[in-house]
């Protein structure tokens, strides 16, 4: 019955969205345009808000609004992204959509296959020559960033959609294990420098009671599915495990050379899941690791009975305790290199971009004046001046300039703003994640940091200087451009059913051999045999054919 139902309504869509299509010609030269009495131009929004949200007042609402007579009418709905997309998927679906789409990467941004078909279907604007008459902030960041361009330019030429560029240093490399020093000294330890030394620790952590209370109640390792590097962190030792570009989303693809394979069938990946059903078999991994949710990590975490975690495989510290917890035990967890396997692999992920996904679109319901406020707003946002206060509000409110002894995040960069920290920022005072659309590595280093990276405000130095420890250590020779790789727009339905079930796939078969459901040694082969029928020398043919028209294209 859902299939039936899932089937119709998908059906509804594409009719609506081609009716949509049908009228976009009329659209070409811009819808009629709305203005205010004061002359602003009126443009419909649709973007997430959260609670602390009200973009009707909020303080950057008001000044973009003033400086480019831009009255704007909002559409939202929540950062839970279930809700999010489908409520953005409706709109357009019954037609009623806004001019302006204006989204969150990891909320409910538009996906390549998304923009593709809504840049042909004629709804979504193409803006190349917007942004070169009106957006040279713009150009510039596509003219000097090849990646850059490569993601905002569709097959057919087209800019139909922007994404954010948003250089996260800590994020390329998510695959990290916070370890607990303050136990590794207890027991006179070494932090694990290769995958036996780590079986050692975790030994000592789950039979010599580190936390001194008498009980055998400590968790050598654990993480939950949503947020865990797991698998990514161990497999390192044994394969190169790739993360894609998709926000932590685990990728199927790797590159020998120029041909396009896949590292799940291999002998190294076997090794890598022996090696971690042999830490879990052993107990020193814990059984709710593959199963709670974020919620309960966190209560494992702040166990007000006693600190019971040795070590999280996780992005940051904060996903499983506390920041600032008032017996400091955030303050004992410290990020551990990639291990070395016993054939002498050491690598670790590399997400690259960061921010994935499209979020700002213009669609055919924007008139002509609609749509140069809208690209000249964002133009300035790729601005140092826009970024500070589209991210943080204005000055001396979220955040100020910097004074004598203020040392940027990267202490060879000259410092250019300092946030305001926590309870010292009003509410609603900036967009924050919505304008993060020329965030450079060299604009996000040179924020001024507390020296101290066990405080909250340090956080930040905190995961830069853990993140020197990863770097150096993914393989790029086998890592795959994800978001520069457009794939065949006629086949976009087909790729993103064969990426689902081979995700399902590998992921329900490697927790069933890490767990011991299934026997890795006589179930290996028809592992390996299933992901054809899955649809795997598919997937790789597929993503063979767009690869090779990017290397093409890129000559």
């Amino acid at each position: 019955m859902r299939s039936t139902l899932s089937k119709a309504t998908a059906l509804a869509a594409v009719l609506a969205l081609a009716a949509a299509a049908c009228s976009s010609n009329k659209a070409a030269d811009g819808a009629a345009n709305e203005t205010t009495a004061d002359g602003k131009t009126v443009i419909t929004v649709f973007s997430p808000s959260d609670p602390t949200m009200n973009l009707d007042t909020n303080r950057v609402t008001k000044l973009m609004s003033d400086k480019f007579k831009i009255q704007f009418k909002w559409q939202t709905t929540t950062f839970d992204s279930g809700p999010a997309k489908e409520k953005r998927q409706i709109s357009l679906a019954s037609g009623d959509y806004p001019a302006l789409f204006f989204l969150i990467p990891w909320v409910d941004a538009f996906t390549q296959a998304e923009v593709l078909k809504l840049g042909t279907q004629g709804v979504a604007l193409p803006l190349e020559q917007l942004i070169k008459d009106n957006a040279p902030n713009i150009q510039k960041a596509l003219d000097s960033n090849k990646t850059y361009k490569e993601m905002s330019t569709a097959p057919d030429g087209h800019i139909y959609a922007l994404p954010q560029w948003a250089d996260c240093y800590h994020c390329n490399y998510p695959d990290k294990l916070w370890m607990n020093s303050a136990w590794l000294k207890k027991l006179g330890l070494q932090q694990p420098r290769t995958t036996e030394e780590l079986r050692t620790v975790l030994e000592a952590f789950k039979t010599k009671d580190p936390n001194g209370n008498g009980k055998a109640d400590e968790i050598p390792m654990t993480s939950d599915p949503q947020d865990s590097s797991l698998i990514a962190y161990l497999m390192g030792a044994f394969a190169y495990d790739p993360v894609g570009a998709n926000n932590g989303q685990r990728s199927l693809l790797t590159l020998n050379g120029d041909k396009v394979t896949t590292p799940v069938n291999t002998d190294a990946w076997r090794q890598g899941l022996k090696y971690i059903n042999s830490l879990y078999k052993e107990g020193l991994i814990d059984q709710a690791a593959f199963t709670q949710n974020a919620q309960a990590l966190q209560a494992q975490g702040n166990n007000p009975k006693a600190v019971v975690l040795g070590s999280v495989p996780v992005l940051w510290p904060g996903i499983f305790v506390q920041l600032g917890s008032k017996d400091g035990r955030d303050k004992q967890y410290d990020a551990v290199p990639p291990l070395t396997g016993p054939d002498g692999k050491s690598y670790t992920g590399l997400n690259y971009p960061t921010s994935t996904g499209y979020t700002f679109m213009l669609t055919n319901k924007a008139s002509k004046e609609a749509q140069v406020a809208a690209i000249k707003m964002l133009d300035y946002i790729y601005t140092d001046e826009g970024q500070e206060i589209a991210n943080m509000g204005p000055e001396g409110v979220g955040w100020t300039k910097p004074g004598p002894g203020d040392i940027a995040l990267d202490a060879k960069t000259k410092p250019l703003y300092k946030p305001i920290q926590g309870d010292k920022v009003p509410k609603n005072i900036s967009w924050g994640a919505m304008g993060q659309y020329n965030n450079t590595l060299a604009y996000r280093n040179a924020q001024v940091v507390p020296t101290d990276i066990y405080s909250e405000a340090g956080l930040e130095r905190r995961l830069f200087q853990a993140t020197k420890l990863y770097q150096g250590h993914e393989d790029k020779a086998q890592w795959f451009p994800q978001t520069s790789v457009w794939p065949d727009p006629s086949l976009s339905g087909e790729l993103a059913t064969l990426q689902t079930n081979l995700s399902s796939y590998v992921n329900q078969n490697q927790l069933a051999f890490i767990t011991g459901s299934k026997n890795i040694d006589t179930g290996w082969d028809a592992y390996v045999k299933g992901l054809d029928s899955t649809g795997m020398t598919r997937y790789l043919q597929i993503q063979q054919q767009a690869y090779d028209k990017y290397k093409a294209g890129s000559k």
